[in-house]
Protein backbone atom coordinates (compact mmCIF):
# COMPACT_ATOMS: atom_id res chain seq x y z
CA UNK A 1 0.00 0.00 0.00
CA UNK A 2 1.30 3.47 -1.07
CA UNK A 3 1.24 6.05 1.73
CA UNK A 4 -0.17 9.47 -0.20
CA UNK A 5 1.27 12.35 0.69
CA UNK A 6 -0.35 16.57 0.06
CA UNK A 7 -3.89 17.21 -0.37
CA UNK A 8 -6.31 15.79 -2.91
CA UNK A 9 -8.31 17.83 -5.56
CA UNK A 10 -11.11 17.62 -3.23
CA UNK A 11 -10.17 18.99 0.14
CA UNK A 12 -8.21 22.10 -1.62
CA UNK A 13 -11.47 23.13 -3.51
CA UNK A 14 -13.61 22.68 0.12
CA UNK A 15 -10.93 25.09 1.94
CA UNK A 16 -10.77 27.43 -1.13
CA UNK A 17 -14.55 27.45 -0.58
CA UNK A 18 -14.48 28.26 3.27
CA UNK A 19 -11.78 30.79 2.17
CA UNK A 20 -14.31 32.16 -0.14
CA UNK A 21 -17.43 32.11 2.13
CA UNK A 22 -16.02 34.03 5.14
CA UNK A 23 -14.55 36.68 2.53
CA UNK A 24 -18.12 37.15 1.44
CA UNK A 25 -19.39 37.71 4.97
CA UNK A 26 -15.91 40.08 6.28
CA UNK A 27 -15.57 42.11 3.33
CA UNK A 28 -18.56 44.33 3.51
CA UNK A 29 -18.41 44.93 7.15
CA UNK A 30 -14.85 45.77 6.30
CA UNK A 31 -16.16 48.66 4.25
CA UNK A 32 -19.19 49.41 6.36
CA UNK A 33 -16.27 49.77 9.01
CA UNK A 34 -13.93 52.02 6.61
CA UNK A 35 -17.30 54.27 6.04
CA UNK A 36 -18.28 54.70 9.41
CA UNK A 37 -14.43 55.76 10.48
CA UNK A 38 -14.69 58.40 7.61
CA UNK A 39 -17.73 60.14 8.61
CA UNK A 40 -16.65 60.18 12.51
CA UNK A 41 -13.27 61.87 11.48
CA UNK A 42 -14.83 64.50 9.20
CA UNK A 43 -16.93 65.37 12.19
CA UNK A 44 -13.79 65.32 14.55
CA UNK A 45 -12.34 67.40 11.78
CA UNK A 46 -15.32 69.98 11.41
CA UNK A 47 -14.69 70.33 15.08
CA UNK A 48 -11.00 71.15 14.90
CA UNK A 49 -11.58 73.56 12.06
CA UNK A 50 -14.08 75.61 14.36
CA UNK A 51 -11.48 75.84 17.75
CA UNK A 52 -8.98 77.22 14.75
CA UNK A 53 -11.89 79.63 13.57
CA UNK A 54 -11.97 80.58 17.43
CA UNK A 55 -8.12 80.79 17.76
CA UNK A 56 -7.30 82.42 14.50
CA UNK A 57 -10.74 85.30 15.79
CA UNK A 58 -8.53 85.67 18.35
CA UNK A 59 -4.99 85.85 17.70
CA UNK A 60 -6.57 88.22 14.48
CA UNK A 61 -9.01 90.63 15.62
CA UNK A 62 -8.55 93.10 12.66
CA UNK A 63 -9.02 89.92 10.34
CA UNK A 64 -11.84 88.37 12.32
CA UNK A 65 -12.65 84.33 11.42
CA UNK A 66 -10.73 83.40 7.98
CA UNK A 67 -11.58 83.61 4.70
CA UNK A 68 -10.33 80.51 3.79
CA UNK A 69 -8.09 77.29 5.13
CA UNK A 70 -5.34 78.03 3.46
CA UNK A 71 -5.23 81.41 5.59
CA UNK A 72 -5.36 79.41 9.04
CA UNK A 73 -2.16 77.02 7.36
CA UNK A 74 -0.27 79.95 5.99
CA UNK A 75 -1.03 83.17 8.25
CA UNK A 76 -0.79 85.43 4.59
CA UNK A 77 -3.02 87.72 6.15
CA UNK A 78 -1.67 87.54 9.73
CA UNK A 79 1.06 86.34 10.74
CA UNK A 80 -0.13 84.76 13.66
CA UNK A 81 -2.68 83.07 12.46
CA UNK A 82 0.07 80.69 10.74
CA UNK A 83 -0.19 76.84 11.60
CA UNK A 84 -3.21 76.83 13.33
CA UNK A 85 -4.11 73.83 11.48
CA UNK A 86 -2.43 71.06 9.53
CA UNK A 87 -0.71 71.16 5.82
CA UNK A 88 -3.34 68.82 4.31
CA UNK A 89 -6.13 70.97 5.56
CA UNK A 90 -4.32 73.93 4.64
CA UNK A 91 -4.12 72.66 0.72
CA UNK A 92 -6.38 74.06 -1.99
CA UNK A 93 -9.54 71.89 -1.64
CA UNK A 94 -8.26 69.92 1.72
CA UNK A 95 -9.00 66.30 1.19
CA UNK A 96 -8.63 64.20 3.95
CA UNK A 97 -9.93 60.87 4.74
CA UNK A 98 -12.31 60.35 1.90
CA UNK A 99 -13.93 64.03 2.34
CA UNK A 100 -13.22 67.68 1.12
CA UNK A 101 -13.35 70.65 3.33
CA UNK A 102 -13.95 74.21 2.73
CA UNK A 103 -14.78 77.00 4.26
CA UNK A 104 -15.59 80.77 3.82
CA UNK A 105 -15.25 83.55 6.39
CA UNK A 106 -17.89 86.51 5.29
CA UNK A 107 -19.55 89.20 6.40
CA UNK A 108 -17.25 91.72 6.85
CA UNK A 109 -17.82 94.32 9.33
CA UNK A 110 -14.92 96.69 10.03
CA UNK A 111 -13.26 95.14 8.24
CA UNK A 112 -13.28 91.67 9.99
CA UNK A 113 -15.30 88.57 9.03
CA UNK A 114 -18.19 88.03 11.63
CA UNK A 115 -19.13 84.91 10.32
CA UNK A 116 -17.99 81.70 8.72
CA UNK A 117 -19.06 78.32 7.45
CA UNK A 118 -17.14 74.71 7.12
CA UNK A 119 -17.95 72.20 4.97
CA UNK A 120 -17.07 68.83 4.63
CA UNK A 121 -18.06 66.52 1.58
CA UNK A 122 -17.65 62.92 1.16
CA UNK A 123 -15.40 63.07 -2.03
CA UNK A 124 -17.42 59.61 -3.51
CA UNK A 125 -20.60 59.65 -2.02
CA UNK A 126 -21.68 56.34 -0.39
CA UNK A 127 -17.80 54.69 -0.31
CA UNK A 128 -15.69 57.38 1.08
CA UNK A 129 -18.86 58.77 3.29
CA UNK A 130 -22.65 59.01 3.65
CA UNK A 131 -23.06 62.09 5.21
CA UNK A 132 -22.17 65.92 4.25
CA UNK A 133 -20.85 67.76 7.32
CA UNK A 134 -21.09 71.66 8.29
CA UNK A 135 -20.92 73.92 10.77
CA UNK A 136 -20.34 77.94 11.36
CA UNK A 137 -19.22 80.15 14.29
CA UNK A 138 -21.99 79.41 16.20
CA UNK A 139 -20.06 76.12 17.00
CA UNK A 140 -22.89 73.07 16.00
CA UNK A 141 -22.27 71.06 13.85
CA UNK A 142 -24.61 69.67 11.53
CA UNK A 143 -25.59 66.84 8.92
CA UNK A 144 -27.23 65.88 6.27
CA UNK A 145 -27.81 62.25 6.20
CA UNK A 146 -28.14 61.88 2.07
CA UNK A 147 -24.30 63.68 1.75
CA UNK A 148 -25.96 66.23 -0.80
CA UNK A 149 -26.40 69.51 0.81
CA UNK A 150 -26.17 70.32 4.79
CA UNK A 151 -28.21 73.30 5.90
CA UNK A 152 -27.13 74.90 8.98
CA UNK A 153 -30.45 74.64 11.97
CA UNK A 154 -32.95 73.84 8.90
CA UNK A 155 -33.70 71.38 5.74
CA UNK A 156 -32.97 68.01 6.55
CA UNK A 157 -29.96 68.82 8.38
CA UNK A 158 -29.81 67.34 12.03
CA UNK A 159 -27.67 68.55 14.44
CA UNK A 160 -24.93 66.39 15.89
CA UNK A 161 -23.96 66.26 19.50
CA UNK A 162 -20.23 65.30 19.81
CA UNK A 163 -18.60 65.46 23.38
Amino acid sequence: MKKQKGFSLIELLIVVAIILIIAAIAIPNLIKSKLAANEAGAAGTVRTINTAEATYNSVCPQIGYSATLPEMFTGALCPGGANIIDATLGAAGGAKSGYTFVEAGATPVGGANTTFLVTATPITLGTSGQRMFCASQTNVIYFDPKGVGCTLGGGAATSVVLQ
